[in-house]
């Protein structure tokens, strides 16, 4: 039975996506709900599962074509076994010369996402073992050969070329060109967006991470024993802070829709995830219903499915202000750029120990630069800055965030 299969159905705010890599070829044993391709919007990676046990019969569009909501992607027929390999690829015919034979077996072997892999790495085909049907190479395949590369070339002496050394050791400059996924794209043009249609101001100011630190280090174990293995972080304790400022300043947690500014009486914070597709905002929903712990836990679930390329359209949909933490990269202080049409994000950064005055003394204390960047057409710069204040009072003291004062 021949079944269509189609691209996902994408919400309104998707308008296509582009096919991003297909896992299985024509002729290839899937089972059901195993992964067979990738579709990529501007916003996450979709991913589209077998409907049966069976095997493609015909792929309609390649890796990198656009396509639309609920279009045909391939032909799937179920209850099909997998094709065995053509009898011509494994043994070329005798007229032809030995390079043209050896490109159609590669040719046929090789799948595309791990052709590109190979083209992007200078690799030979030949050198990669082949773990697919009948000795095709797949992806991961090149992936893992990518990984034990200098392992293998240790492992097995090759003659060099000393002409050929010589003229790469003479400054021969390489450059790799690679095209922007749509993700980094849409990335790209929401910042500039950011920068040109808001009037963008930053605000700093810093705080003493001595208190937090010390109550941390006093409960993370009960924290963690009493939470099934959550850890007790920092990104807790700013979440609830600031969940408290937007409460006391609502213009902070509001956003600008048009000539009409819209006040959200809900505090849904999003928090920003490196990944290597790049940075993505999941959002925690309304924080102000949320513990440490579910907020810590809630936090790690999104790092984790941000690495599998697992987070959702409606995890990053939303959101009424934003916190970035370039602390863990080792930043000291950045401006943070809006995330519209949010009128406000808050940046954090390393924690460094730094001389002090406190009460006519000088003490060494882990300080940290707090960076608000705010939309001033929404916000003015008495808000702005007593929002940030507000923070700061709060962390430095942990025991108002309990006691709301």
């Amino acid at each position: 039975m021949s079944i269509e299969i189609k691209t996902p159905t994408f919400p309104e705010s998707v308008a296509d996506g582009t096919v991003a890599t297909w896992h299985k070829q024509p002729g290839e044993a899937c089972s059901t709900d195993e992964l067979i391709v990738d579709i990529e919007t501007d916003k996450v990676v979709l991913e589209v599962v077998a409907p049966a046990d069976g095997v493609i019969k015909e792929i309609l569009k390649g890796e990198g074509d656009t396509v639309l909501s609920e279009e045909v992607l391939a032909i799937f027929e179920a209850g099909a076994a997998a094709s065995a390999a053509p009898a011509a690829a494994s043994a070329p015919a005798a007229a032809a010369p030995v390079s043209e034979a050896s490109a159609s077996t590669d040719a046929e072997k090789v799948g595309p996402a791990a052709r590109k892999l190979i083209e992007e790495n200078s690799l030979d085909v030949n050198q990669i073992p082949g773990t697919g049907k009948n000795g095709g190479i797949t992806k991961e395949d090149v992936v893992n050969f990518l990984k034990n590369k200098p392992a293998a070339a240790a492992a097995a002496p090759v003659k060099v070329d000393n002409a050929a050394a010589l003229n790469i050791a003479s400054g021969e400059r390489v450059e790799k060109r690679v095209p922007m996924t749509r993700l980094r794209a849409t990335i790209a043009k929401r910042l500039v967006e950011a920068q040109q249609n808001a009037a963008m101001l930053t605000t700093y100011n810093e705080v003493n991470m001595k208190p937090v630190m010390e109550l941390r280090k006093q409960y993370k174990d009960l924290f963690e024993k009493t939470h099934n293995g959550t850890r007790l972080g920092f990104m807790s304790f700013f979440v609830k802070a600031a969940t408290e400022a937007l409460k006391r300043f609502p213009a902070v947690n509001a956003s600008i829709d048009g000539n009409d500014m819209v006040y959200h009486g809900y505090q849904d914070i999003g928090v920003a995830v490196s990944t290597e597709r790049g940075l993505m905002v999941p959002v925690l929903r309304d924080t102000d219903a949320m513990s440490l712990a579910d907020v810590e836990s809630t936090i790690a679930d999104f790092g984790k499915r941000g690495r599998d390329g697992k987070l959702g359209l409606d995890d990053m949909q939303g959101g009424t202000f934003t916190i970035t933490n370039g602390g863990v990269f080792g930043s000291l202080m950045s401006t943070p750029i809006l995330n519209p049409p949010q009128t406000a994000i808050m940046g954090m950064h390393k924690i460094q120990e730094r001389p002090m005055a406190v009460n006519g003394q000088v003490e060494i204390l882990p300080m940290m630069y707090l960076a608000l960047s705010y939309d001033h057409r929404m916000i003015d710069g008495k808000e702005a800055v007593q929002f940030l204040v507000t923070i700061k009072d709060l962390l430095e003291d942990p025991a108002r965030m309990l006691l709301e004062v």
